[in-house]
């Protein structure tokens, strides 16, 4: 009887019970990013992974699956970047919601053209993605379809909040496109100056810039340099041959720094994603750092 009072008054007073947000997981930070971005107060968001992780090798742990039994939007790259560990943990959580083919999955690589895309009959050494290079996130024009895609889907998963998705979703656009008119702008005395980088994580950053990468720490994708690769890099970089050996805060320090002492070419370090650096607090961030970065004296 006292419930029945409880909600008749409610009624008359014009009180509903309290919006509740969706629970999104990312599978890397970039995306975590882009989720708050573009949901803002109606969207409770996690990364499964965050920018010290080789986004392609991380532990389904217990506490992971339980935020994917709790998720009802999985946002992840694909272009089987994940393909180590995502399957399992979509199987493991049990949810329904998030399986492939589900509007609970969503694909950001399926929104763009990936580079790198192996020849028909070309033979894959190491690793390399039969689908393409999956680093997409790293030039800012791939997140324009990923965002109004994404927006998309929070509006057909939560139907009520549609208005507000896609107001914060037009007021993200117009900061972003406003954003990458000044970052190229300032990525310009960059073009055609060459670098040398380990494995392709940087690859999408460097073509959107014009950077020529001249040599790769990895002499097969994902296969650590051994001593032999390095002494011929050395031997074949003369000082001034690159302005830089970039590598990102997961890949290991140690050839960078061993052939930046044999060649005189300084190492930087990129953040790769949101929370690579102090400066990378949000997707903004993430490229107003690595420009600084590239064009310091």
């Amino acid at each position: 009887m006292r419930f029945l009072i409880i909600l008749n008054l409610a009624l008359l007073l014009g009180l509903t019970p309290a919006h509740a947000k969706l629970t999104v997981l990312a599978c890397e930070p970039e995306w975590a990013s882009l989720v708050a971005e573009l949901g803002g107060a109606q969207v409770s968001v996690s990364s499964a992974t965050h920018a010290r992780q080789d986004p392609h090798h991380i532990e389904a742990r217990p506490s992971l699956l339980a935020q994917a039994r709790r998720a009802d939007l999985l946002v992840c790259t694909g272009a089987e970047l994940e393909a180590g560990w995502l399957p399992l943990l979509q199987r493991e959580s049990g949810n329904p919601a998030i399986q492939v083919g589900t509007p609970g999955y969503f694909e950001a690589a399926a929104f763009v053209t990936l580079l790198d895309k192996p020849q028909p009959g070309q033979h894959l050494a190491g690793h390399v993605h039969t689908a393409g290079n999956p680093h997409l996130h790293l030039n800012p024009h791939n997140l324009v379809p990923i965002a109004r895609a994404l927006s998309q889907r929070l509006q057909q998963l939560d139907p009520t909040q549609a208005a507000f998705y896609r107001e914060k979703g037009t007021d993200f656009l117009a900061r972003w496109q406003a954003a990458i008119s000044k970052w190229e702008q300032q990525a310009a005395p960059l073009r055609g100056r060459n670098v040398v980088v380990q494995h392709g994580s940087l690859a999408y950053l460097l073509r959107w810039i014009g950077l020529q990468v001249v040599a790769d720490l990895e002499p097969i994708p994902g296969v650590e340099p051994s001593v032999n690769h390095l002494t011929s890099l050395a031997s074949s970089l003369r000082p001034g041959a690159a302005i830089a050996i970039l590598r990102t805060p997961y890949q290991a320090a140690r050839p960078a720094e061993w052939l930046a002492s044999r060649s005189q070419i300084p190492v930087h370090v990129l953040p790769y994603t949101v929370g690579g650096n102090t400066a990378a607090k949000d997707l903004f961030g993430l490229f107003d750092s690595s420009l600084r970065v590239l064009t310091a004296p």
